[in-house]
């Protein structure tokens, strides 16, 4: 089927991220990739060359046109990210892996005791990846994605803009999942489309908004 994503690269970060205790134990976060991954389907079969860089979630069925790298560990994904994107152009670049904020400020060589009964951890902040993915791809669109599980309406979408603003994106997507259930808005600098009730209704506007940047 020809669309106006025929030809084009597309590259998608998607699922957690882990930061290492020891040499057994992780902390992470309870991002599922599922957005991620619905979007690489929906933007390969409307043609796009799509590339999609995924964390641990696990078992994950894909379309075998879509090339699919694993990662696992916070300076893994930042690394792939540095390298994909300086070695190959992408026509755009989705962020909606779920990064971990903080990381331990020193991890232990060998698996800790399980017999302490209080174990306390000095955690340091990480790189903030986004804030790097224009310099590395200046031309691509560039999408971000902002989850705040406390926040809703106008003051989520402030923070998405904030986000646009310091990472110089060209879009945010600003999602929540409180009581009302998960809510989703397409946000840029002067507009705001949604709410979006579902994953599948912010793929399929994300994937058409997408296709009218190209042109």
């Amino acid at each position: 089927m020809a669309t106006n994503l025929n030809g084009k690269r597309i590259l998608i970060t998607a699922g957690p991220t882990w930061a290492p205790i020891d040499t057994v134990r992780v902390i992470s976060n309870t991002a599922t990739g599922e957005t991620g991954i619905l979007l690489a389907k929906v933007l390969a079969k409307q043609g796009a060359k799509v590339t999609l860089i995924l964390g641990p979630v696990g078992s994950c069925c894909v379309d075998k046109n879509i090339k699919v790298i694993g990662f696992k560990f916070f300076n893994e994904l930042n690394s792939l990210l540095k390298k994909e994107l300086k070695r190959k152009r992408y026509d755009a670049v989705i962020h909606s892996a779920a990064v971990s904020d903080y990381e331990p400020l020193s991890v232990a060589k060998k698996k800790l005791s399980s017999g302490v009964k209080i174990l306390s951890l000095t955690f340091k902040p990480t790189p903030k990846i986004i804030d790097c993915l224009r310099k590395y791809s200046p031309d691509s669109f560039l999408v971000g994605f902002k989850f705040e599980p406390d926040l809703t309406g106008n003051k989520l979408i402030k923070e998405a803009r904030s986000l646009i603003k310091r990472a110089h994106l060209d879009l945010a997507v600003a999602n929540t999942a409180g009581k009302n259930g998960y809510r989703a808005w397409m946000v840029n600098v002067k507009t705001g489309l949604g709410p979006f009730s579902s994953k599948e209704e912010l793929v399929k506007n994300l994937s058409a908004l997408i296709k009218n940047a190209g042109n």
